[in-house]
């Protein structure tokens, strides 16, 4: 029948406005109260009726995927080895992605040799152009670029206050994990550590490096001049030389060495076979 929507959505808006003061009267006014945080009771599910936000006093509190301006992660200050250092490389691939092209990066240069580093010198967001896409931290590499939850940037001076630089889009990975704690563990998951992809890698070179330094064990450190020396006449005789015995508890080779010696030994048996068969 014509007519039959308008008629649901007025009574829609009648049941709302009912129900607003029926949920004042339930509540006796308490909602509104300030001595009392009575904004979960507000903005909880069991609130019917109209509600009315007493902003900037009361803010609703934003989804954990809400998408406003970007902004740059930097490592905190209490770091042991990078603070305050960048996640970005300023590979460019944000601002490629970006379809308004309000992104601008400068790659940093080493003073002295004059070659690029991974790290920007300046990076500039015009947040007038920005239209919260989000692509700029879905195609990072090194998650480096999120999404911010501040929405309160209007001011009167949009020529230079509105285009951000590096110095205030960069904030700690603290607070990235303090406003989408959930993401946050998602990306550790897929990374596979809440470091950076590069201090991941320093930590694995730097660990590599320590056990290189590091003094063998006796088990593994090479035989004197004269077991070396009866090792290579049995192998010239053809005769396969008893390994020495090793200490209690230690383990002379590991599995591949072992596999090794078991090749080695089974081609001289063949070779002193072959030999025997031409001298017969």
């Amino acid at each position: 029948m014509y007519g039959t929507g308008l008629a649901k959505g007025l009574m829609l808006t009648l049941r709302h406005f009912v129900e607003s003061y029926v949920d004042d009267i339930r509540y006796g006014f308490r909602k509104y109260h300030h001595s009392t945080d009575n904004f979960g009771i507000r903005q909880g599910t069991q609130t019917k009726g109209v509600i009315t936000v007493q902003y900037p006093d009361e803010k609703v509190a934003v989804p954990e995927r809400f998408r406003f301006v970007p902004f740059l992660i930097v490592e905190d200050e209490d770091h042991p080895t990078r603070a305050g250092k960048d996640w970005c490389t300023s590979c460019g691939i944000c601002a490629k992605v970006c379809p308004p092209q309000c992104i601008w990066i400068v790659r940093g240069n080493d003073p002295n040799t004059g070659r690029p580093v991974p790290e920007p010198e300046a990076f500039f967001i015009d947040i007038d152009i920005c239209m919260n896409c989000g692509y700029c931290a879905e195609y990072c590499p090194f998650d480096a670029i999120k999404m911010d939850h501040d929405y309160e940037l209007a001011s009167y001076d949009r020529t230079t206050h509105h285009i951000h630089d590096k110095e205030r889009l960069s904030k700690p990975n603290s607070y990235w994990r303090s406003i989408a704690p959930t993401r946050a563990y998602e990306e550790m998951l897929a990374r596979g550590t809440w470091e950076h992809k590069d201090a991941a890698k320093e930590a694995r070179r730097g660990a590599a490096a320590s056990r290189a330094s590091a003094p063998p064990p006796a088990a593994e450190r090479p035989a004197a001049p004269q077991a070396q020396a009866a090792a290579s006449e049995a192998s010239a005789s053809g005769e396969t030389a008893a390994p020495a015995p090793a200490a209690e508890g230690a383990t002379p080779w590991t599995e591949d060495e072992a596999k090794r010696e078991e090749r080695r030994r089974k081609a001289l048996e063949r070779k002193a076979r072959r030999a025997a068969k031409r001298g017969s």
